[in-house]
């Protein structure tokens, strides 16, 4: 299968890449894609080296399905052209999560709405994804009614000019400042901008991502969202009101049978999840469960992930995983060979070998009706 990964250099297009290696995704063909800077730069893959190219570049290659991590303007531009050369498109960007037309995926909780229509994908927030996929059991039993979430996020999910600065700042060393403040020893209440009620633009997505997800615009969330100097993963505090009452037993059963979550949640020998044990896992690490004593049907617990992992480049893989694993990917294939391949018995003979390898060439329905009409097809 070939396999484009648009933003190929950069921390969670890197990850992506070593995912991609990891979970044996089926690759025959790499087209690792970057800015105009890093053209002609290598990566590696599966211990060989792979040259980065333009996405105009890896758009003409026509790989089966493209990996985006390179930032919403890119995204904008670029994910729509990649759609209509028929390649299907999984986001990691914020631009296309709260489009009505595209479907926001986590694949434990919704992957099924997924169809071979489906060009543009769109990966959720890191900090949303870890939350819901923790949630997601407890919602089906005692349905979620409002969430209160305090964030503590990770270095790595602001990219590889945070990491510098706080290794710089460890080091006593002067350099560039990805955040207004320093970031060692510190804690900054302010994940991307402000918005105009008071809330930044990190804790909407999250009110916003996690109704679309969990398909329930019912659900309350209120969200402050903190970066602190750690760069294993992305902690949440999260207290979470239910319409119906829980058994806490029952509530940690049902968390560790969940697909993708681990419970660590053992206070007598101080047992519980840290980012640091998070650090290269794909599962969501949920622990100190306890119940609030404050109000009724409300559940204390802190959730624990990997942003680069499962917030962002696991995700994207196993939506991808999802795709061909349900032919979403192959879709175009059996509409060659069945509605077209008829169609030509009925018209003058054609090569049916060369044609078959321009319309697989095209990925396309115009494109492939344009096959059909080339001359140089007939016998």
């Amino acid at each position: 299968m070939k396999v484009a990964v648009v933003g190929a250099t950069g921390l969670v297009g890197t990850k992506m890449l070593q995912v991609l290696a990891e979970r044996n995704f089926p690759v025959t063909e790499l087209f690792p894609v970057a800015s105009e800077r890093s053209i002609g730069k290598e990566v590696e893959f599966k211990g060989k080296k792979f040259k980065v190219v333009s996405a105009n570049d890896a758009i003409a290659a026509k790989p089966d399905v493209a990996l985006f991590s390179a930032g919403g303007s890119t995204s904008l531009e670029w994910a729509p052209k990649f759609a209509a050369a028929g390649i299907t498109v999984v986001d990691n960007s914020s631009a296309w999560r709260m489009d009505p037309t595209k479907k926001l995926v986590v694949p434990e909780l919704n992957a099924d709405a997924l169809t071979s229509e489906d060009k543009i994908i769109a990966n959720p927030n890191c900090s949303t994804i870890q939350m819901v996929v923790a949630l997601n059991p407890l919602h089906k039993r005692y349905k979620v009614k409002r969430i209160v979430v305090s964030t503590y996020q990770s270095v790595t999910g602001t990219g590889v000019k945070a990491v510098t600065q706080l290794m710089n700042e460890r080091k006593g060393v002067q350099g560039e400042m990805a955040y207004k403040y320093p970031i060692d020893l510190n804690a900054i209440p302010q994940i991307d901008v402000f918005l105009d009620n008071g809330y930044t633009k990190e804790e909407m997505k999250m009110v916003n991502e996690t109704k679309k997800i969990m398909r329930d615009d019912s659900i309350r969330v209120t969200a402050t969202t903190v970066r602190i100097p750690v760069m294993g993963g992305h902690s949440e505090s999260v207290n979470v009101e239910f319409e119906n009452d829980f058994d806490l037993a029952e509530v940690k059963a049902l968390l560790s049978n969940a697909p993708g979550v681990v419970v660590v949640d053992d206070p007598a020998t101080q047992q519980y999840p840290m980012p640091k044990d998070a650090h290269e896992r794909d599962e969501v690490f949920v622990g100190r469960l306890r119940r609030d004593e404050t109000q009724p049907n409300t559940l204390n617990m802190w959730v624990v992930s990997d942003n680069l992992r499962k917030g962002a480049a696991t995700n994207a893989v196993q939506i991808a995983e999802y795709l061909v694993g349900k032919k979403l990917l192959s879709e175009l294939d059996k509409f060659i060979r069945t509605g077209l391949m008829a169609r030509a018995k009925k018209k003058p003979p054609v090569s049916g070998a060369l044609l078959f390898r321009c319309i697989r060439s095209y990925r396309t329905e115009s494109g492939v009706n344009n096959c059909y009409s080339s001359a140089r097809f007939r016998k």
